[in-house]
């Protein structure tokens, strides 16, 4: 089957290796152009990007499509069936939706309709949702709003990190979009009710709120990390928590409870487990505190 493959991050890249193993034609990997990033700010391509250029398919990386005409028709002109797009990062026009044959489908990290948007992974853990999944969608103009083809689901456990549930969803995305090409499903219409917003993500979301309750800060740490992390200030440095479990405890928000990194919650307490320092590497909390003691009685910020 001739397709486009338009998707930027890790997520996307199981996807598009796999169209590729099965032997679709990929008449063009569409990506976010290449940034600035590392110490050097050299421009990088992004994960789709270098694993398209590794399996000797054209990419094409716009800034922008809504108002780029020729975009527009260099897209149609490539007589495709359908185009699979996971995780691409810029709005698709009505003229290049439905310029496929089949038009465009999406591999959404969540059962639609709970968590549109784009942050539904975090978002499912940070809500201590019992499961999430992938949902294979016919794209529309509106937000994660196009009817449904195909439905896997993940259980959430009590331990479970966002880069653990990212790599199941991926791995499934991937074998999703297989079937949905291979069997052409009938579509389901969502439902408005019930519906929930991802939003993104940003460095504003870091800092941890003591006065929520040691399971949401535990939910926060599990979610949050890699990016943008989760993070306290304490004697004006800021230290990142990269593992924590909750337990019992009590005292004032943010107050340090023993000299083991138990920090008193809003309702019940957390255990810090793995901490860095700026400019450092992570360690757990042990040999953290050797170098850098929390002492009992501190006040978190």
């Amino acid at each position: 089957m001739r397709l486009a493959f338009m998707g930027s991050p890790d997520f996307a890249v199981p996807a598009l290796r796999a169209l590729h193993g099965a032997g679709h034609e990929i008449a063009a990997v569409y990506c976010q152009p290449p940034r600035p990033a590392g110490r050097g700010q050299k421009e990088q391509p992004c994960p789709v990007h270098r694993a398209a250029l590794e399996l000797g398919l054209p990419v094409r990386t716009p800034a922008r499509l809504r108002k780029d005409e020729a975009e527009h028709a260099a897209f149609a002109a490539l007589g495709l069936e359908a185009a699979v797009v996971a995780a691409y990062g810029l709005i698709l026009p009505r003229t290049m939706l439905e310029a496929p044959r089949r038009g465009c489908l999406n591999i959404h990290a969540s059962l639609l309709p709970r968590w549109r948007g784009a942050a539904p992974i975090q978002a499912a853990i940070l809500a201590g949702d019992a499961e999430s999944g992938i949902t294979i969608m016919q794209m529309e103009e509106g937000l994660d709003t196009g009817p449904m083809l195909l439905k896997g689901t993940v259980p959430i456990g009590p331990r479970t990190t966002t880069p653990e549930l990212h790599d199941a969803l991926s791995a499934m995305g991937a074998r999703l979009a297989l079937e949905a090409l291979d069997r052409s499903p009938p579509t389901l219409p969502q439902s408005a009710e019930g519906a929930t917003y991802a939003p993104k993500l940003s460095k504003a979301d870091a800092p941890l709120d003591w006065t929520l309750s040691a399971a949401a800060l535990d939910r926060r740490v599990r979610a949050l990390n890699p990016w943008p992390g989760t993070v306290f200030t304490l004697a004006g440095e800021t230290i990142r928590v990269l593992a924590a479990e909750p337990t019992e405890g009590a005292g004032p928000p943010g107050t340090v409870l023993n000299e083991a990194a138990l920090i008193a919650c809003g309702e019940g307490a957390l255990r810090l487990l793995r901490l860095q320092r700026p400019g450092r590497g992570p360690l757990p909390a042990r040999d953290f505190l050797r170098g850098f003691p929390l002492p009992p009685g501190a006040v978190l910020g």
